[in-house]
């Protein structure tokens, strides 16, 4: 018998949900629940009614009935349950299912000592913490795939830049080692926001528990929470969660955006240091020769789009009462999983791109050597070898440089005897510097290899760095693993659990 129609969450209300507040508000959300949060949700149903069991509240054989029932819906999917628009969302859908299967004397048994308030954010955050382990495990992929070519190009000399100019010799390995390391710290970032996020608010009711003696504890460790949100009040209230963890994603794909820009640079005509592979690149419907970065101007707008979310989770709960609010606390949810889904899909598609890239070497070291980025270590050896001060050597040499570059001459072009002219000329003195020395000054390779200091690009420093960051690696990547592990075995337990 079907019993759905004596049973309603909206026996206060006389009239179904208006069209106008279907399309604008109950629809979208109730379509994003059913496809985030319908199999969570069932999770959610099946460790209640199993702790109201263990806690005598609700009988064993109701329990087995409720059991049986959620997860013959879940085993059927969304497409068990009568969507009619005339409900508020999924739970409400899902009561009427159950209750209609059960019937009220049964079915109704399962909301007891629960508000929609607290299942909601619970339900939030275990999707939002599937999210983030997607986003964990695909940013650790791609963390390898940039070691991996760190330390293939360990030794491809090319020009450091500041300010888009040339500033002085690192190697491309040097240039995707401090990536790495500033994926490293967006790791820990979303890491620690994975970990203040997988707290249960379950139990917590509407705003303050309830009377029945709830284990809340059970509930948190069969769906692999970390532990409580212990205060009622802030379980239903509080949504720093989707707040951190948009900050975290936006944050991490402000870094791509950077790199994707300087990749973009890198792959023109001018510069000619990179090519990307044909599989990520579009053409021009009108020009022959073209072959456009779209992988790359895909992820800028997907970091954009990103920075878009947080502002929009922010701004949802900006001035609204700190309390269970739609605006403050529901509303938020979307644009987080917005940001969740769009950079894990961003971190795949460079790790993709990265993969297929092709370097120029020769013309990379071809350009540092022209280029004037040789200059500071120019001015150290005067230092070193005559003994004057650092800032007169400075002048000495942008006075040589300068000179080259209206001569229309390369870095390479310098010799010692321009030096000691320019030396003359400023400070009545001169240098005595030999060729050898004017010419090891110059080449990139020497600079690179005399930058021995702790976090310098010669070989040896690099070598190093990269033996530590790959064993960080690997740990990282097996703590990731853990945390998948320890989340599915809660759920097999939950709908394993006779």
């Amino acid at each position: 018998m079907n019993h759905a129609a004596h049973v309603s969450i909206r026996e206060r209300v006389k009239k179904p949900p208006s069209r106008a507040i279907l399309d604008s508000y109950f629809s979208p959300a109730l379509a994003r629940a059913l496809t985030h949060h319908f199999h969570i949700e069932n999770w959610v149903h099946l460790a209640h009614a199993r702790m109201l069991e263990r806690q005598k509240i609700i009988s064993p054989d109701d329990a087995s009935k409720l059991r049986a029932c959620i997860l013959e819906l879940d085993a059927a999917g969304p497409e068990a349950l009568r969507i009619d628009d005339t409900l508020e969302d999924l739970y409400s859908y899902v009561e009427r299912h159950i209750t209609g299967t059960l019937g009220p004397e049964t079915g109704g048994r399962l909301h007891t000592g629960r508000s929609r308030n607290d299942l909601h954010v619970t339900t939030w955050r275990m999707t939002l913490r599937g999210q983030m382990q997607g986003v964990l495990e695909v940013l650790v992929a791609l963390r390898g795939r940039v070691l991996e070519l760190a330390t293939t190009h360990a030794g491809t000399i090319m020009p450091g830049f500041t300010h888009w100019q040339h500033a002085q010799p690192i190697t491309f390995g040097y240039y995707l080692l401090a990536f790495a390391d500033q994926l490293a710290r967006d790791f820990s970032r979303c890491l620690a926001a994975y970990h203040r996020t997988n707290k249960s608010p379950l139990g917590a009711g509407a705003l303050s528990t309830t009377a029945f003696p709830l284990d809340r504890q059970f509930t948190a460790a069969a769906h692999g929470f970390d532990g409580l949100m212990e205060v009622a009040y802030d379980a239903v209230s509080s949504r720093d969660d989707a707040h951190e963890a948009a900050a975290a994603f936006a944050v991490l794909m402000t870094a791509v955006s950077r790199i994707a820009t300087d990749l973009q640079a890198w792959s023109t005509l001018e510069y000619r240091y990179i090519e990307l592979g044909d599989q990520h690149c579009s053409v021009s419907s009108i020009m022959p020769q073209k072959k456009n970065p779209a992988c790359l101007e895909s992820l800028k707008a997907s970091a954009a789009q990103v920075t878009g979310n947080l502002v929009a989770s922010l701004a949802c709960a900006k001035n609204t009462a700190f309390a269970d609010v739609s605006d403050g606390v529901t509303a938020v949810s979307d644009p987080v999983t917005d940001a969740a889904l769009t950079t894990r899909r961003a971190l795949v598609l460079l790790e993709d791109v990265l993969a297929a890239l092709t370097v120029f070497p020769g013309h990379m070291r071809h350009m540092t050597e022209i280029g004037f980025g040789t200059a500071t270590e120019l001015a150290d050896v005067i230092v070193r070898e005559t003994g004057l001060s650092f800032r007169m050597a400075h002048n000495i040499v942008a006075v040589v440089v300068s000179e080259a570059i209206e001569a229309g001459k390369p870095a390479t072009s310098i010799r010692a005897e321009e030096l000691e002219r320019a030396a003359q000329t400023l400070f009545g003195r001169g240098l005595g510097l030999s060729a050898e020395a004017v010419r090891a000054a110059l080449d990139p390779a020497e600079n690179i290899a005399g930058r021995t200091m702790t976090g310098g690009p010669s070989a040896a420093t690099m070598a190093e760095m990269l033996r530590r960051r790959e064993a960080a690696l690997l740990d990282d990547t097996v703590g990731v693993r853990d945390l998948r592990s320890r989340v599915d075995a809660a759920r097999a337990e939950s709908f394993g659990k006779a």
